[in-house]
């Protein structure tokens, strides 16, 4: 058996844009304006926030996070989904095939999209040279476990490689919650 420590990272309820998308709800040309920068390098959170509508009800709010993506896509906790009236699979980033969609709208413009809402799947980001260092590569599940007042383990982890990656584990609200955790906790990493 392997360990190694890894800081933790909560994510609140988030969505990510298409270039598309930004101009639907902001207007054309429009740029995202940073607020602050995440863990992940390049990755930020806006300025701007959102309402989101599902068939129940609506969270207003929302961050988005930049810089645009591909394809919109966002991403909530289990509770969140229930309050909108939604039931969404649990997915690593991207993975959107079959996901349900969902009403955006900033002010007096809106956006439908037809899929791409999910509950991030709980998962820890790897360098390439992390990964090497500890014998992980993409796609690896493990576990990780927790110290704290709620204590206990994460099963089902997925190790997520890139070069443009920092050593994070990333959990949901619903999860932090759960053991009773914060942003910056420590979690040991079992394999």
């Amino acid at each position: 058996m392997n360990t190694f420590q890894v800081p933790i990272g909560v994510s609140n309820r988030h969505l990510h844009l298409s270039l598309e998308d930004i101009e639907a709800l902001f207007g054309e040309g429009y740029t995202l304006s940073k607020k602050k920068d995440l863990s992940q390098p390049g990755q930020f959170a806006c300025e701007e926030t959102v309402t989101i509508v599902g068939p129940k009800g609506s969270i207003g709010g929302v961050r988005i996070l930049g810089p645009a993506r591909k394809e919109s896509q966002v991403e909530l906790a289990l509770t969140d989904a229930f309050k909108l009236g939604l039931q969404i699979p649990v997915r690593d980033s991207g993975n959107l095939e079959n996901t349900p969609g969902i009403e955006i709208i900033n002010g007096d413009r809106k956006i439908s999209l037809k899929r791409g809402v999910i509950a991030a799947m709980r998962h820890i980001h790897l360098s390439v040279e992390d990964a090497q260092k500890y014998g992980l590569k993409d796609k690896d599940i493990v576990k990780v476990s927790v110290d704290s007042p709620r204590g206990g383990e994460f099963n089902n982890v997925l190790v997520r490689v890139s070069p443009n990656y920092a050593l994070d584990f990333h959990i949901d609200t619903d999860e932090a919650n759960a053991f009773g955790l914060r942003n910056g906790d420590i979690a040991t990493v079992i394999y």
